[in-house]
C-alpha cells in the first residue's frame, strides 16, 4: 500500500509539473492561435536564470521570483519586435518561435557548454505521513501548480484584462472598433505564456538537471498535451496536461520508459485521429 501510494504521489507530481509547464503554452495556443515552439526554451530560460542567481550567491528564491518576470518580458519584446509581424501567416509565425527558439537553446548551450548543471531544492527533506515519506519540494510544486491554474483562471474569467483577451479571442475587428488594444492584448498574452514558462522552469529545475535541451521533451510533451486537450479554450489543454502527464509518469512503473513514451505518442495520435477537437473544444475561458 506504501509503494503505491508514493508511486500515486510521483505520477500526480509529474502530471503537475507538465500542467504547468502546459498552462503558458495553452494560453499562447489558444487566445492566440498559434503554437509557440520557443515555450520550451522559455522553460529553459526559466531554470537558467534560477541556476544564475544560485550560481552567484543570491537565494534560490530570488531566482524563482525573477525568472517569470524577466522572461514575460523578453517575450513581450520578441511579440513585439518580431512574432505580431506574421500573424496573418500563422505557419510563418510558427517557424518564427521556432527559429527564436533555435537561438535562445544554442546560445545557453554556448554559456553552459555540455553540462548538466544543479540546483538544490530550497526546501528539502520529506513529509512523512506514517511508513510513507514523499519529497517536500514536489509537494509544494504540486500546490503551486493548483494556485497557479486557479489565479489564470480567474484572470482570465473574472477581470477586465481577461474580458479584453477573450473579446479578442472572438473578434479582433470588433474588439478594435471598441477600444480595445488588440496590439497590447497580444503582447500581454504572449508575455503571460512566456512568464508561466520561465515560472515552470524555475520549479522543476531543483528537479530535473539543467542542461542545454531540457526544454524539448517538456515542448514535445505540451504540444501533444494541448492537442489532446482542444486549442481554443483554457480548460482544454490543462485536461490535455493532465491525461498526457499521467500518462508519462504512470507508464515507466510498467514498461520500458522508451517504450512507454513511444506508447503515449501513439495512444495521442490515435485519440486524435478520431477526436481531432480535442477533449474539449470551444472557444472561451
Amino acid at each position: 500500500m506504501a509503494n503505491a501510494f508514493v508511486a500515486a504521489f510521483e505520477i500526480l507530481s509529474f502530471g503537475a509539473i507538465i500542467v504547468l509547464i502546459v498552462l503558458g503554452l495553452g494560453i499562447i495556443a489558444s487566445m492566440m492561435g498559434i503554437f509557440n515552439f520557443a515555450q520550451g526554451e522559455f522553460v529553459l530560460l526559466g531554470a537558467y536564470i534560477t541556476y544564475l542567481a544560485y550560481s552567484h550567491g543570491l537565494p534560490i528564491w530570488a531566482g524563482m521570483v525573477a525568472a517569470p518576470f524577466l522572461v514575460g518580458a523578453l517575450g513581450f519584446a520578441l511579440e513585439g519586435l518580431i512574432i505580431r509581424r506574421f500573424y496573418a501567416a500563422p505557419i510563418v509565425a510558427m517557424l518564427g518561435t521556432y527559429a527564436l527558439g533555435l537561438i535562445i537553446r544554442e546560445s545557453v548551450r554556448g554559456l553552459i557548454g555540455g553540462f548538466y548543471l544543479t540546483v538544490p531544492e530550497p526546501i528539502g527533506g520529506s513529509i512523512d505521513l506514517g511508513t510513507v515519506h514523499i519529497s517536500t519540494w514536489r509537494f509544494i510544486i504540486i500546490v503551486i501548480t493548483l494556485l497557479v491554474m486557479g489565479a489564470c483562471y480567474l484572470l482570465l474569467s473574472r477581470t477586465s484584462f481577461g474580458l479584453r483577451v477573450r473579446a479578442t479571442l472572438e473578434n479582433p475587428a470588433l474588439a478594435r472598433a471598441s477600444g480595445i488594444s488588440t496590439p497590447l492584448i497580444y503582447g500581454a498574452t504572449f508575455a503571460f505564456g512566456a512568464a508561466l514558462a520561465g515560472l515552470a522552469g524555475a520549479l522543476i529545475v531543483p528537479v530535473f538537471s539543467l542542461f542545454a535541451d531540457l526544454g524539448i521533451r517538456f515542448l514535445i510533451q505540451g504540444f501533444v498535451a494541448v492537442m489532446v486537450g482542444g486549442v481554443g479554450s483554457f480548460i482544454g489543454p490543462v485536461a490535455g496536461a493532465g491525461v498526457i502527464g499521467t500518462l508519462s509518469a504512470a507508464l515507466p512503473w510498467i514498461i520500458a520508459p522508451v517504450v512507454a513514451d513511444v506508447l503515449v505518442f501513439v495512444l495521442a495520435i490515435a485519440f486524435i485521429k478520431f477526436r481531432p477537437q480535442g477533449l474539449i473544444a470551444g472557444k472561451g475561458v
